[in-house]
């Protein structure tokens, strides 16, 4: 039996090594049209910025030591031109020699990956504008640096576009980031990206969202080029980044026959077969099943591509395999804070009609006695019977282990229930007896059951009217420093003593109480609920309101500055 893989980095290199380990008869050749074959391209941009100097460490295979461990005929540039459905035979070119030839196939797998988004704009064939997708693109990239670059613009602020413009800044550029979308990472919800905002800010990248770029033209400076905004802004450049996305690489599959998802991805069974029984299909190219929505879509991730070309392999031998759904749990270094996702956004269930409630907390990652406690800014998603259905973590430590955890619980389908009676690994170095998994799950049986009780960024404005009471139970040095229009200053500590003042102040309107984090206005919640009073509490304290409503600063007397104690 012959095997033709086209594509030779995650997904096809994972069906052809896992084809090998099971039948040591097969003839599996792996076509790769570019230069280099299973190499990490999830290392490029760290290449670039120099954390990783040596080029030969993103080479994990070469094929020479892939027919010296697994037998593969590994063909590096070499091109696939067209599938002939008919005879089982794919059409090749050697970009090397120029010849082409046919090879004929038994099965074949289609790992062709994705290809970057490049818009239809004026100026973009220019060289100072590159893609990051490959060791050659990095290689470019590296070269124009080392030449004396010193302005960079990135345009779209995902996974690829952050990485890239710490990479930049790393190597001592001044960088601009571009993004149409309003908020930076869109994989996150907006409260939670503008940490990774403020974080890019501090590192000095002049941030701008909520805009559209136009053209590359010359620069009307020293520099190479201009970047030409939607506004008629221009932004000097030596080096422009297109990091606006990736769609699915299936021209060939659709000049096959082959079905194609609206979003051009090539359709597949849950073993990856395509509709085309001799054809499998593996990777950022094929359309995966969300598995908490089961809305289809793409999801261009390594771990689900890696995972799929094992499926593929079992299936063409027969073995009874099936991929599951996709989390698309992701996980970014933003400079020194990591930001990390597993399943769908709260944006996204309400854009699909699921309905769901988020907490915000914002505990440690490690005991706080113990030094070098840091905030861990969590948001975690759940339905009405208590079902895990997503979270999102911002910080500086801790944050991969609590996504992993949840992911984990998202995966296994438990409920906030189970997250609560969790038993992980405690010490003080490195969690609490009650670690940030547990207390949302905790915060969010609170919520289910009634005794927490919450308000939101979102209600804000009503909150302002003068229709509530705004109780403020942080210290008199924090209130101080800036608190919410009208609100009235009572710390919790003092709560019960100075109850019949709240009351008055209430005139029988309800409260609505918050703190900095929103632990101390739970506890005041509570003192107000057992005396009778209309209370609810600030999910996630000033905290996430500050993140959930950049546009506070403009508000007169509405909030001076954030306050980040806890």
């Amino acid at each position: 039996m012959r095997v033709v893989v086209v594509g030779g980095v995650a997904g096809g290199m994972s069906a052809a090594a896992r084809l090998r380990r099971l039948d040591e008869s097969a003839e599996i050749v792996v076509l790769e049209k570019g230069p280099d074959v299973s190499f990490a391209n999830c290392g490029l941009p760290y290449h670039v910025g120099g954390d990783i100097p040596d080029r030969s460490s993103l080479l994990l295979h070469t094929p020479r030591s892939l027919r010296d461990s697994l037998d593969l005929d590994v063909r590096v540039r070499h091109e696939m031109l067209a599938i002939d459905r008919a005879t089982q035979s794919v059409a090749v070119r050697d970009l090397v020699s120029g010849t082409t030839y046919d090879l004929a196939y038994d099965a074949l797998v289609l790992a062709t990956g994705a290809e970057p988004i490049v818009p239809s704009l004026p100026g973009l064939d220019r060289p100072q504008v590159r893609t990051l997708r490959n060791v050659p693109d990095a290689d470019v990239l590296r070269s124009m640096l080392e030449a004396g670059a010193q302005k960079a613009v990135v345009i779209g602020a995902g996974f690829i576009g952050l990485e890239t413009v710490e990479a930049f800044r790393h190597r001592g550029l001044d960088v601009t980031l571009v993004e149409l979308a309003p908020q930076v990472l869109p994989a996150l919800d907006a409260d939670m990206a503008s940490l990774i905002e403020d974080e890019l800010r501090a590192h000095d990248v002049d941030v701008r969202t909520g805009i559209a770029f136009s053209a590359v033209e010359d620069s009307r400076t020293q520099h190479a080029v201009d970047v030409v905004l939607a506004d008629g802004g221009r932004i000097p450049a030596d080096v422009v980044l297109l990091g606006v996305g990736v769609r699915p690489s299936t021209t060939l599959a659709r000049d096959a026959g082959l079905e194609l998802s609206p979003q051009g991805a090539v359709v597949v069974t849950t073993s990856q077969q395509t509709s085309d029984q001799h054809i499998w299909a593996v990777g950022d190219a094929t359309q995966v099943v969300d598995a908490v929505t089961g809305a289809p879509g793409v999801v261009p991730l390594a771990g689900p591509a890696n995972r799929q070309g094992r499926t593929a392999a079992d299936a063409i031998l027969g073995r009874a395999s099936a991929s599951k759904p996709v989390l698309g749990t992701a996980i970014v270094k933003v400079f020194d804070l990591t930001a990390a996702v597993t399943g769908p956004t709260s944006r996204r269930l309400t854009a699909v009609g699921v309905e769901h409630r988020t907490i915000h907390l914002h505990p440690g990652n490690h005991a706080g006695y113990y030094p070098g406690a840091q905030a861990i800014h969590l948001a975690v998603t759940f339905a009405p019977d208590g079902r895990l259905l997503g979270a999102q973590a911002v910080g500086r430590d801790g944050v991969d282990k609590r996504i992993d955890v949840l992911a984990v619980a998202l995966r296994a389908g438990m409920d906030v229930d189970d997250l609560a009676e969790l038993e992980l690994a405690y010490a003080p170095p490195f969690g609490s007896a009650k670690d940030p998994v547990n207390m949302a799950g905790f915060m969010a049986q609170n919520i289910l059951d009634g005794t927490l009780v919450t308000w939101t960024a979102q209600d804000l404005d009503t909150v302002l009217d003068g229709s509530v009471l705004l109780l403020d139970v942080r210290s008199a040095t924090e209130y101080a420093d800036g608190t919410l229009s009208g609100a009235l200053n009572v710390p919790h500590t003092e709560l019960r003593d100075r109850l019949d003042e709240v009351v008055a102040a209430a005139h029988g309107r309800p409260v609505r109480v918050f703190c900095a984090s929103g632990f101390r206005s739970y506890l005041a919640h509570r003192v107000l609920v057992g005396h009778q009073l209309d209370s609810a509490t600030l999910d996630g304290g000033l905290l996430t309101l500050a993140a959930a409503r950049r546009d506070l600063a403009l508000m007169p007397g509405a909030l001076s500055r954030p306050v980040m104690t806890s």
